[in-house]
């Protein structure tokens, strides 16, 4: 119903100002974050109370917003004309009589008048403004009444109360009596309660919403809003620690300072709360008695709720101590699993805060001998207990952060080296830990202003500086404007110069050889590695072998990797135990070139799981997610490589991995070309290109390159192809120490042949043959077979491509597959052999359309259209699974594990997996669950009509 609008004169509905969703002047003034479900249940409410009446109480923790709501309702019930009548129980007035009744009445004193004088004077009394004795409860609520009734039938009334435990006993009687009255009238009754808190409000069946916390969509867009500086890290840890209360998400970031805010300097194990949040909840836990504090301080600084723990570090205290904490709801003690919960993190916040600095280090040594025979965690309290400098203290927290870093938690690991640091006596080791912190945030965190600080804080304690500083420094440089070469060369001279003897197991030089092994891939150039394998070459008593295999599988793997996949496979064999992210990352670096990231996917998974929790390191999260786009692309996984890319470049803008979303983009401008936007594809090529070559990361122009290639065959331009595929290596050569030219070497001979370059296709195929690209892997080899048969005359051509096609294992890679039968199938048409095309090339059609590869699914159809079919259609399902991939699936669809059917068709369970990966999309089907129907439908299908060419 339409209703007079206070503040312009215009008649507005309730429901025109929600849409409006904004003052007269545009300012949305009432909106809430994640709160839509919660106002559209209020303006229910409001739009009945405004036509009947009608009382609903808001309750919900402290903090979770219920005053935010009453405001933004408030406003909006106000944009709509109705009259809003607002009061707040105050604590020190909870003893006045009346105080609350005289908020919320005072702005209608004059209408007082109106009232019969029994009533307008039994209000007056009660509410202090005249003389008299004490009037009846009952007829003061009545006053309340037809005053409230009286004014409603000019223009609909609300009022809102807030802090309702709070008001006073006398307006409590008389608000809950006009509450439980309001039908049939104009009047809305809006209050707001904190959840289990008793008052003297009898609620009587008066309807609740109940406010829950924010869910993390909602509670991550509203920090992200408020503060939109923080660095990703300590917003991670804040909403942690928040649990979607609004109130914390506004007022944490507040108490932390500008360093911790940009993590640029370590967030304390428990945070501090701003005055705002001590008024909540530090007065109830001051109000405690002291053995039932102790006992709460241990268990906030111990963090596990660990009954056993609490009672061992407490000493003489008992169970029984915590028995206030849990009466007021602060605690609860769950005795079946000998544990103990804080209602909320800020509870546990306000413990330490009002804890003295000789009760927290009392709390943190008696944890530290309780937890002796749990290194980390005693190293981390006993440093906490420590005042001065102490290098025993100090080592045993430098050793904790190398245990931390293993179990993927960077920002554990430089906390507790920075408190290391912070204890250490002697200025050089306290500036090699301080480096070591900064190389962990840069090289994996993903914290790289806490990093640069770190450094610079290194610097100072230690001006000589160390090799951690320098791969620190090599980090920073790469994702500001620095070059690769002068990031190698600082590197080199680091490594050259150290003091660690070229021993393997020095974890310094073991990282730092492993950021130069990187460096040397990015520059393309062979000279960069020379030094880089001398080092190797020294390395005593022999170099690592993750190291060393890495360096023949991803520096040249046309010359090296063939000599090293059986080490590989040595090294994969136990990536199933494997926890170390960095490990786990460096050794799908090693499965690059080889065509093995399939092997490293279960264990890629676990580190992107954790990476979108937060417990894995930033850099980590990328390089597993880069591995994952590899072998999802050549896998014919698209969409998900598609999704995983998007993720990795938002990552990467996230953390200011600036160096790294050429990654990604790679990845995102190949599925552009292979599906037919050449556009969006040369989009993206020329921002690697701009990016890649002021720096001289000669690997992503390769990389750009090589989208190039593919951008142009799917367009046509044959000559721009041979061109790009040529920038990467030379036809007939492969180019030392530029890998991706692999990748690329069916493009170039295709390329060649179509521009009539008969003898350099023929020389490159030789240089394929001649490097024995086909040990390395089947997809390498399914490549270098089919580029011999694009390159061969049609008298044997034929039968080079039955041997490409007859070669194990080359259905795990369905776009090259099928872009090698699409070869065959036009060689095939040209020398007149109809029906042998038309097979190869509806198999073609068929993958390119489950892929969505458009300029090949339309090069497909015309080929076979070119063979006399009128209208070329898609294959059947039935045509797309081989003999194998249709045993397997029947296998699959019975109940057999992985594991079973590899034992019965002598495959492994991994294979098994491999040729699953391929089989869901093509039946179109996303699980096992749906094998049978699939596999039945197939069967239905009927045959193939006949078809002959047009005469």
């Amino acid at each position: 119903m339409p209703l007079a609008d206070t503040r312009d004169g215009k008649m507005r509905s309730f429901d025109e100002v929600v849409r409006a969703g904004s003052t007269g002047s545009g300012a949305p003034t009432w909106s809430l974050v994640g709160r839509d479900e919660e106002f559209l249940l209020t303006r229910r409410f409001l739009r009945q109370a405004a036509v009947n009446g009608g009382a609903l109480l808001i309750s919900g923790e402290a903090g979770v917003g219920k005053t935010a709501l009453l405001d933004a309702v408030g406003e909006a019930a106000a944009e709509t004309g109705t009259r809003v009548l607002r009061a707040a129980g105050v604590e020190f007035e909870a003893d006045v009589s009346y105080s609350g009744l005289n908020q919320l009445l005072f702005p209608l004193y004059d209408a007082f008048a109106e009232l019969a004088p029994v009533h307008r004077e039994a209000l007056r009394v009660a509410l202090g403004f005249g003389p008299g004795q004490p009037p009846d409860r009952l007829l003061v609520s009545n006053a309340v009444l037809l005053l409230l009734r009286s004014l409603a039938t000019a223009r609909p009334l609300l009022l809102i109360v807030d802090d309702l435990p709070w008001l006073d006993r006398a307006s409590s009687a008389v608000l809950g009596f006009v509450a439980r009255r309001l039908v049939g009238t104009s009047v809305g009754f809006l209050a707001a309660s904190r959840s289990q808190t008793t008052g003297f409000f009898e609620l009587g069946g008066i309807p609740e919403l109940e406010l829950q916390p924010l869910p993390p969509a909602a509670a991550d867009e509203l920090i992200s809003q408020r503060f939109p500086g923080l660095a990703p890290a300590v917003r991670r840890r804040l909403l942690s620690e928040a649990r979607g209360n609004p109130l914390a998400l506004l007022e944490l970031p507040t108490a932390l300072s500008g360093p911790q805010r940009l993590a640029a300097a370590s967030l304390p194990a428990v945070l501090p709360l701003t005055r705002r949040l001590q008024t909540l909840f530090a007065s109830r836990v001051s109000q405690l008695p002291e053995p039932c504090r102790r006992l709460l301080l241990l268990g906030a600084l111990d963090g596990t709720g660990e009954l056993g723990v609490l009672l061992a570090a407490a000493g003489e205290h008992d169970l029984d101590d915590l028995e206030p904490a849990e009466r007021d709801q602060l605690v609860r003690v769950h005795g079946n699993t000998r544990r103990f919960t804080f209602r909320h993190p800020l509870i546990e916040s306000a413990v330490v805060e009002v804890a003295t600095s000789s009760e927290l280090r009392w709390a943190h040594s008696a944890l530290a001998r309780t937890l002796v025979g749990q290194p980390e965690r005693s190293a981390w309290h006993l440093g906490e207990a420590t005042v001065g400098p102490d290098e025993r203290v100090a080592a045993l927290l430098e050793q904790a952060a190398h245990r931390i870093l293993r179990r993927g938690d960077a920002v554990g690991a430089i906390a507790s080296l920075t408190r290391s640091a912070d204890l250490t006596p002697d200025p050089v080791d306290r500036g090699r830990r301080l480096a070591q912190a900064a190389y962990i945030g840069a090289d994996a965190g993903g914290e790289l202003t806490n990093a640069s600080q770190l450094l610079d804080d290194a610097r100072r304690a230690s001006p000589d500086g160390s090799l951690y500083a320098t791969t620190a420094a090599v980090h920073l440089l790469l994702n500001s404007d620095g070059d690769v070469r002068t990031a190698h060369r600082l590197l080199v001279g680091a490594i050259e110069s150290g003091d660690h003897g070229y021993r393997a197991d020095e974890p310094a030089l073991a990282d730092a050889m492993h950021t130069l092994l990187l460096l040397c891939f990015f520059s393309g150039e062979p000279a960069l590695w020379e030094p880089f394998f001398a080092a190797l070459d020294r390395l005593t008593p022999k170099a690592p072998e993750l190291l060393t295999v890495a360096a023949a599988t991803f520096g040249d793997p046309a010359r090296t990797a063939q000599a090293a996949a059986g080490r590989f496979d040595a090294i994969v064999a136990g990536m199933s135990d494997e926890v170390d992210p960095t490990e786990i990352v460096r050794i799908g670096i090693a499965a690059i070139y080889l065509d093995r990231l399939s092997d490293c996917r279960d264990a890629d998974w676990r580190v992107v799981r954790l990476g979108r929790d937060g417990a894995a390191p930033a850099r980590r999260h990328l390089g597993v997610l880069l591995h994952l786009c590899f072998d999802d692309y050549h896998g014919g996984r698209w969409d998900e490589a598609a999704e995983l890319a998007e993720e990795g470049v938002r990552l990467c803008d996230e953390h200011g991995f600036r160096f790294f979303t050429w990654y990604f983009q790679y990845i995102q401008a190949l599925l552009a070309a292979a599906r037919g936007d050449s556009e969006a594809s040369d989009t993206l090529t020329e921002a690697i290109l701009r990016f890649a070559v002021p720096r001289g990361a000669r690997a992503a122009e390769f990389y750009a390159y090589h989208v190039r290639g593919l951008n142009d065959l799917a367009r046509g331009d044959h000559e721009s192809a041979y061109q790009h595929a040529s920038l990467l290596s030379p036809a007939g050569t492969f180019a030392p120490y530029a890998p991706h030219a692999m990748w690329a070497c069916l493009d170039l001979v295709e390329a060649a042949v179509r521009t009539g370059r008969h003898t350099e296709a023929a020389a490159h195929a030789a240089a394929i043959r001649d490097a024995d690209i086909a040990a390395v892997s089947s997809r390498l080899a399914l490549l270098g077979a089919a580029a011999s048969a694009v390159a061969a005359p049609d008298d044997a051509a034929e039968e080079l491509f039955e041997a490409a096609l007859a070669l194990p294992d080359v259905e795990r890679w369905p776009f090259d597959l099928a872009r090698v039968r699409l070869a065959y199938g036009e060689r095939l048409r040209r020398v007149r052999a109809t029906a042998k095309s038309r097979a190869q090339l509806r198999a073609a059609l068929a993958t390119f359309e489950l892929l969505g590869a458009v300029p090949w699914v339309e090069r497909a159809s015309n080929e076979l259209r070119a063979t006399g079919l009128a209208k070329p259609r898609s294959v059947t399902r039935s045509a797309v699974l081989t003999a194998q991939e249709r045993e397997i699936a029947e296998l699959a669809g019975s109940g057999l594990t992985n594991k079973q059917i590899g034992e019965k068709l002598f495959l492994s369970h991994r294979t098994v997996g491999t040729h699953l990966y391929q089989i869901f999309p093509k039946l179109g089907i996303t699980s096992r669950a749906a094998l049978r129907d699939a596999l039945a439908a197939l069967d239905d299908e009927a045959p193939e009509p006949d078809e002959t060419p047009k005469s």
